[in-house]
């Protein structure tokens, strides 16, 4: 097979030394802290198999020692070849920790992955980021919100990271695709297969624009136990965490969660005391989130300035200017679902969600329980 490493970054792993980070990083008993002492002992995986069990059991167990040694199994040798060729592919690289490139947030985290699978523009792993998690069953007014925070941040210049699961992750990587900050997809499969399907044309997007990551190596399917393991990395690459809807008992709160012991900064989106989905929220805020309603709060708590725009959104500026009285209009008097609206105004929910927080600082509107909204009559 030809050697494509001259057209992949220089801080990618080779192929001359692949066999041997596969090899380590599918011994059994090699977690990452083992990995990183065994690398730092012996300066690179070829050596660590080059050395003998006396060496290597001044650092690690004489069992442990034996089973690095042992013969390359088939199953890893396929892997081998199947990883080559993923590789070979445009825009994918692997990246080891330790390696020029792999995210300085990331590295310092408990357990940072051995190996990260990267289909896009590796250099937004280095950049500012936020995640935006929450409900897969997102309302309607969730999922504008998660687009709408996502877009103006990436607007500033922020990467957001989020998970590619349908609902807030799927729309927060929408809003987030339209900024120059772009969009980060921490997946739960292996770097060669999407899930879920439904999101298949979103991750072409993303790859092409974006960035897709995982530590899981080719083929690996979307096991259940993936996805919890895979959240310490969406938190671990960004400088926090926003949630924008989650029920008590959301995965959401556990990415929440490793955020805070991380030392990363945790956001939350109040709802309404009556719905489900802001429980989640409510509890974060509780336990010391920081409550948030506008992107600036959120950049403002980071510490990322915004980039200087030469043009604000057409939208922004209009409802700036006192222009939406057609929107006013198209409230009417009655509560009504966001999308309904949307089908009256048209533009994106993005652009909506933008639109009706304006209108909400105005006090010209107010949210109701199940995610209506309407209009506040002025006396």
């Amino acid at each position: 097979m030809q050697d494509t490493d001259s057209n992949r970054n220089t801080a990618s792993v080779s192929t001359a030394s692949l066999a041997a980070w596969l090899r380590l990083e599918r011994t059994h008993g090699i977690g990452p802290r083992t990995a990183a002492a065994l690398l730092a002992a012996f300066g690179s995986p070829d050596a660590i198999f080059e050395a003998d069990v006396a060496a290597l059991s001044r650092h690690v167990s004489p069992a442990l020692a034996r089973a690095l040694l042992q013969p390359v199994s088939p199953d890893t040798a396929r892997l081998v070849e199947a990883t080559r060729r993923w590789l070979d592919e445009p825009g994918h690289q692997l990246l080891a920790a330790g390696q020029p490139g792999y995210p300085a947030l990331l590295a310092n985290i408990h357990d940072p992955p051995l190996l990260l699978y990267i289909n896009g523009r590796m250099e937004l792993l280095n950049t500012p980021a936020l995640a935006i998690v929450g409900s897969r069953n997102a309302s309607a007014q969730g999922k504008a919100n998660a687009q709408a925070f996502a877009e103006a941040l990436a607007m500033a210049g922020v990467a957001i990271v989020s998970g590619l699961a349908l609902g807030v992750d799927a729309a927060a990587h929408e809003g987030a695709l339209r900024g120059p900050g772009s969009t980060i997809a921490v997946v739960g499969t292996g770097p060669d297969l999407v899930y879920p399907a439904r999101n298949r044309a979103l991750a072409a997007r993303i790859a092409q624009d974006g960035c897709i990551v995982s530590e899981y190596p080719v083929g690996m399917p979307p096991l259940p136990s993936n996805f919890p393991k895979r959240n310490r990395i969406i938190s671990g690459l960004s400088a926090g965490v926003l949630v924008v809807e989650a029920a008590a008992q959301s995965g959401s709160l556990i990415t929440a969660r490793q955020a805070a012991e991380q030392g990363r900064e945790v956001f939350a989106i109040p709802g309404s005391i009556h719905a489900a989905l802001s429980k989640g929220c409510h509890e974060l805020i509780r336990e010391g989130a920081k409550l948030v309603d506008t992107a600036q709060d959120v950049l403002e708590a980071i510490q990322v300035s915004p980039l200087v725009f030469t043009q604000a959104p057409p939208l922004v500026a209009q409802a700036e200017k006192g222009g939406d009285d057609a929107l006013l209009a198209a409230l009417g008097h009655d509560p009504v679902e966001p999308d309904a609206l949307l089908a009256r105004v048209g533009g994106t929910p993005g652009e909506l969600s933008t639109r009706l927080l304006l209108l909400e600082l105005d006090g010209l509107l107010e949210r109701l329980p199940g995610g209506l909204v309407q209009r506040v009559a002025m006396s």
